[in-house]
């Protein structure tokens, strides 16, 4: 091999100190004329400033990083955004779009940070964040049994709102508290009402939207192919979307939970092969999940074992319960003292694990319990795993990185099964059994850790091959994955390469999400690694 010599290798570190000096000077001018646009466009330029924060701003960093849920985007090595605005009037968020296109930035706009690759709050190319904390009203209609939520609220506040005024109205969406409504509503958004209600999208009935012209557009402006488009197939690839109408759904006054797990050594493996036959034939008011971890064991040798915990809500009291139990799952040897009648928003706090007793007002927090480094994962069941299949995922398990690992798996059946797979772009209704999310968590970061988990995470991702749905490959959007495929970062990106990771999320329903695209935001504006790309793009 020729050996470069010393005016060769000179060269090269000059040409790489010129590039890395460009763009540095690009960065920095952009930066200062997206400001400067701001300035021209904001007639009263004070009725905003002090929501703009830059990286001078002594507040900057902790604005940045207050909604990051995910540690593996916090470190110094991720690139961090030229500015964060937090507007607090939709009338302010024009100008912001406006000014980005001008000079050439890229806009992520963040609800409430939940995204798993990050994509709310991080780009490979320069960009400002909208952050939409401060969209955080709720105005709850009781008579209309609707609500008004803006995006940066979170759904714990939603669920709060509700109890507030009613104790038979709810509202299906997720059991962590602190997600944003942005991405959670715009991606489809699951919870334990899943089984009677459908999905928190499933009950949109109108939003508001501000375009990439600028325009503030509700349902009936906007028109139907786009609010078609933004409840389930991701809001980020078409505007900023700055509010919500749902319909509100009745439970009874009392609803009843129980958890109840099993180890290896307690039968878990037949009580869950035993589960996937009848958790989607179930009545429409018992929904009965699982989570799978990996726990200590004095009864092994390795002092190691797999618990399979089943978690339950059924929209009734404990004698109804019991009967409906011994008939559909006695397996499981349910009994009155494993079981809690309690109120509709009790249960969202037992199923997010506060005691049961907590006061609600724990829902109104917006910080998470703890922040670490995780990746996750998803997939669709439509056969029931053999006990071989699962004696396989245990032995997964049993490796180092799994330690903190969890499956969180919702079944399916009820109301999911009865809506058109094409009624919202989320496509994944009848012929499933139950959907899996799998996470994988650590504490502490460095390259070769983070690579040590994240192939913990694919190597499980594979084995399931064999027994998960097919042609294609479901995923679930608000479970994203960066692994199932992206988009170029710079550039057009085609039909084609999009379609790789499109189709799994959203199966047929991708080309139409195209052509929505294709007519709202054609020069593709608005988007990310997994944004839907306009047809031209081809």
């Amino acid at each position: 091999m020729k050996i470069p010599n010393i005016s060769t290798l000179s060269f090269i570190l000059l040409l790489l100190f010129i590039s890395l000096s460009s763009r540095a000077a690009s960065a920095a001018d952009k930066h200062r004329d997206f400001l400067e646009c701001l300035t021209q466009q904001f007639k009263n330029y004070s009725s905003i400033s002090s929501n703009v924060y830059t990286p001078t701003n002594s507040s900057y960093s902790s604005v940045l990083r207050f909604s990051i849920q995910n540690l593996r985007f916090a470190s110094d090595s991720v690139p961090k955004p030229q500015v964060i605005i937090t507007p607090e009037h939709e009338s302010q968020i024009p100008p912001i779009i406006y000014c980005a296109k001008e000079n050439g930035l890229q806009i992520r706009t963040r609800s409430g940070g939940h995204d798993y690759e990050g994509l709310s709050y991080v780009s490979q190319v320069l960009f400002v964040i909208i952050d939409l904390i401060k969209f955080s009203e709720i105005s709850v209609d009781i008579g209309e049994k609707t609500a008004w939520v803006e995006s940066g609220a979170t759904i714990g506040s939603l669920y709060y709102r509700i109890a507030e005024k009613s104790g038979i109205l709810g509202f299906p969406a997720g059991v962590c508290p602190t997600i944003g409504v942005g991405g959670h509503f715009s991606g489809g958004g699951y919870g334990t009402l899943m089984r009677k209600y459908g999905l928190a999208a499933d009950q949109v009935i109108d939003a508001k939207i501000i375009d990439v012209n600028g325009r503030i557009l509700d349902r009936r402006s906007m028109g139907e192919d786009l609010f078609w488009a933004i409840r389930g197939g991701g809001g980020a690839s078409f505007g900023v979307i700055v509010a919500w109408k749902v319909q509100l759904v009745d439970v009874p006054k009392r609803v009843t939970v129980f958890r109840i797990g099993r180890t290896l050594e307690q039968n878990a493996t037949q009580l869950f092969h035993r589960w996937q036959y009848i958790a989607s034939e179930l009545d429409k008011d018992l929904l009965i999940g699982i989570t799978v971890s990996k726990v200590s064991s004095t009864q092994t040798r390795k002092n190691q074992t797999i618990n399979v915990s089943f978690y339950s809500l059924f929209l009734g009291g404990i004698d109804r319960l019991l009967p409906m139990m011994r008939e559909s799952f006695p397996e499981l040897g349910l009994v009155r003292e494993d079981c809690i009648e309690t109120s509709w928003i009790q249960s969202v706090l037992f199923h997010f694990g506060f005691p049961i007793e907590s006061p609600k007002e724990v829902l109104l927090n917006r910080t998470q319990r703890s922040v670490t480094y995780l990746k996750g994962k998803s997939n669709y069941v439509q056969k029931p795993i053999p006990v071989h299949g699962l004696q396989g995922i245990w032995r997964q398990f049993y490796e180092a990185e799994a330690a903190a690992a969890q499956l969180i798996i919702a079944p399916y059946g009820g109301r999911m099964a009865e809506i058109s797979e094409s009624a919202i772009p989320f496509p994944h209704r009848a012929g499933n059994l139950y959907k899996i999310q799998h996470l994988v968590f650590w504490a502490e970061e460095d390259a070769e850790r983070s690579h040590r988990y994240i192939s913990w995470s694919r190597r499980l991702y594979k084995y399931l091959t064999p027994f998960v749905s097919t042609c294609p490959r479901a995923a679930y959007l608000n479970y994203r994955d960066l692994d199932l495929g992206v988009n170029n970062i710079v550039g057009n990106t085609s039909y084609a390469q999009a379609s790789i990771w499109g189709k799994k999320y959203f199966n047929n329903n991708f080309d139409r999400l195209v052509r929505v695209k294709t007519i709202v935001d054609p020069d593709n504006f608005f988007r990310n690694e997994q944004s839907i790309p306009p047809l031209h793009s081809t």
